[in-house]
């Protein structure tokens, strides 16, 4: 539930300020497309507990998969903020010291423009085993320059794209909901997945969550949940990327375009209960000022006399935090793989579309692949792995190939899956293994997805760039 914020061209509004501004007990709204399961479903502790106990029995049945020959999958985090902004509730120091836990081993930065300020002298390079570079959300983009662009930020988008993407420069379209018919002529590729997104799309269960904060017995349910399933509650929310992944199969028909997720994350989602008076509290968040937040009397929620008792006017009575830089980097990542763990080969595998986005928290999935092989190439066999790597592929995710008769795309999970194996933005294979050993019979933009259930539900877990074959 991170960045519960309303993002636009013209502001950012935090999730204080839309307490303020959104009636507190809206009536629901019908959930469009319609789920399985809502997501104001899937935070009612049975329900997490339900989702846990699936993850837990997925992660006892997850198998090693060979690595590709000359790679390693590197867990990575893009459009990533720290000390950068009013709205930004985390450190750098923080985000490092979770990203060690999480096993990141990249992170992309993605500063708040803040002139005459440069991004680009952020944290770059190696800080403990873990990556960083630079980089910047502006514009509607994620950018990392190689250099220092601070006096063309306001060039023209015409200027300003080949300026950003120049040698090693990478840019990626951001938040796709806001600006689906954007073009996407010299983007390095755009998000697939962005948690923000989820969230702004799902305004009833933001209400649910603050009315939980104005009564003690549901907030101490609200604190329990988060002790035992911290994971699965800030997944809540999270659904299957349509809008994202509709352009991007429309705009890879045209141009190879890398897929990658966004965490947008901040880490300030600390929900905080300030006290009043005996008959008055105030709900926002750790980077909303007082005056800011929602204000909520006894006549509405009762149980608020029984919060302020025994306390002062300007007490905290509630602290709540959703969304700690390692919990957020586990809800999602974009795995790249690369032949080592450097700024260059990060870029360039990035440019070469060398990755997955995955929702880790389900099941680590790290060692998934997908690649085109030969008709003469040996069937995957999961049975006999191969102790060794197995022998160089013709093409791996993001690579463009010739197609040739016999042609056949096989992927390997690191457990059993609903594989969908999608051609121009069109499913033409399904079925559940741990592997896909698939012939094609013709050109196309080929990407496969992964499905792990989870209390019932189908939920999407492993989103691969494409192949191209022409």
């Amino acid at each position: 539930m991170q960045n519960f914020r309303c993002l636009n061209s013209a502001a950012i509004i935090s999730f204080g300020f839309f307490l303020a501004a959104t009636p507190l007990f809206a009536e629901e709204n019908k959930p469009e497309p319609p789920l399985k399961r809502r997501s104001i479903e899937r935070m009612a502790l049975p329900r997490l507990a339900a989702t846990h106990e699936d993850v837990l029995k997925l992660k006892a049945l997850r198998q090693a998969v060979p690595p590709l020959p000359g790679f390693n999958d590197y867990r990575s985090i893009l459009h990533a903020h720290a000390e950068d902004s009013t709205h930004t509730g985390g450190t750098r120091p923080e985000m490092l010291a979770d990203a060690k836990k999480a096993d990141v081993k990249v992170i992309m930065l993605t500063d708040h423009f803040r002139p005459p300020r440069d991004f680009m002298d952020s944290w770059r390079g190696m800080k403990e085993g873990v990556l960083f570079v630079p980089g910047s959300e502006i514009r509607g983009f994620l950018i990392y320059p190689t250099n220092s662009i601070l006096a063309k930020m306001d060039s023209p988008l015409p200027e300003f794209i080949p300026t950003v993407s120049a040698g090693e420069g990478l840019i990626f379209l951001s938040h796709i909901e806001e600006r689906s018919d954007h073009s996407m002529e010299g983007l390095t590729g755009q998000e697939i997945y962005n948690r923000h997104a989820d969230a702004k799309k799902d305004m009833t269960s933001l209400i649910a969550l603050a009315m939980r904060l104005t009564d003690p017995k549901q907030t101490k349910e609200l604190h329990e949940s988060l002790r035992l399933y911290p994971e699965e509650m800030l997944a809540f929310q999270v659904d299957y990327p349509k809008d994202y992944l509709d352009k991007w199969d429309h705009e890879t028909q045209k141009r190879r375009l890398t897929g990658v997720a966004a965490n947008d994350c901040h880490h300030n989602q600390v929900f905080v209960v300030k006290m009043v008076d005996e008959n008055s509290i105030r709900i926002g968040t750790i980077v909303d000022k007082d005056d800011g937040m929602r204000l909520v009397t006894a006549a509405s929620r009762p149980g608020i006399k029984e919060m302020t008792k025994d306390h002062k006017p300007g007490d905290t009575l509630v602290s709540i935090d959703l969304d700690p830089y390692y919990r957020s980097f586990w809800n999602v990542s974009t795995h790249i793989l690369a032949s080592e763990q450097t700024e260059k080969t990060i870029r360039a595998a990035l440019k070469s579309g060398h990755a997955y986005v995955s929702h880790d928290w389900m099941c680590d999935p790290t060692g998934f692949r997908f690649e085109a092989l030969a008709k003469s190439a040996p069937k995957i066999n999961p049975a006999a792995k191969p102790a060794k790597p197995s022998k160089s592929p013709g093409a791996i995710m993001g690579d463009e190939i010739p197609f040739a008769q016999g042609m056949r795309l096989a992927a390997q999970f690191p457990l059993q899956t609903k594989i969908r194996l999608i051609k121009d933005g069109k499913v033409v294979h399904e079925e559940t293994q741990s592997f896909m050993d698939k012939g094609i019979e013709g050109p196309g933009v080929y990407r496969v997805e992964g499905w792990l259930t989870l209390d019932g539900e189908d939920r999407g877990w492993i989103y691969s760039n494409p192949i191209y074959v022409r």
